[in-house]
């Protein structure tokens, strides 16, 4: 149904959020170093969100008669300077899986596979959704400084996550 240039980009994607959620595991296990246990518990439940949109992608590939196929991964980062540079690094990641889901929409495009297109626009909303929700994290990481007290209400609030 889907053409072997659609299907491949679809598995680079399937692969890339499955890297992701790696990141995000090298992100919380900083946090749980540092006894932030609140951030880590957010980024955990981020590298959840990872696995559960890599299998999402799974699924898409079986209904289009694709077959998904694995790929080694790059071992994440997992020492950080600050916590302001754990989520700016998430920042650009989730910047990066954006631009990575544009580009699948104009590959579904030019090949005119309207179910991908469809199916992508799920990623389109929810990727506004994650690049805002980092921004906002980073926002009061700024005004916090290094504060502890400040450090210790937000981690509480990443915590009820």
């Amino acid at each position: 149904m889907a053409t072997e240039k659609l299907l491949d980009a679809l598995n680079d994607q399937f692969n890339f959020e499955l890297l992701s959620g790696y990141y995000y595991m090298g992100m919380a296990s900083y946090c749980s170093d540092k006894n932030m246990n609140g951030f880590a518990h957010f980024l955990i439940e981020q590298a959840k969100e990872e696995y559960e949109h890599a299998m999402k992608f799974y699924d898409f590939i079986y209904d289009m008669d694709g077959r998904v196929r694995t790929q080694a991964m790059n071992q994440p980062e997992n020492d950080y300077n600050s916590f302001l540079a754990v989520f700016e690094a998430a920042l650009e990641h989730e910047k990066l899986v954006t631009s990575r889901i544009n580009k699948l929409i104009e590959i579904a495009e030019e090949e005119k596979s309207y179910p991908t297109i469809q199916f992508l626009q799920w990623f389109v909303e929810e990727q506004l959704e994650e690049e805002n929700s980092m921004k906002d994290i980073i926002f009061k990481l700024e005004g916090i400084k290094d504060n502890f007290q400040g450090l210790y209400l937000l981690d509480k609030e990443l915590g009820a996550r």
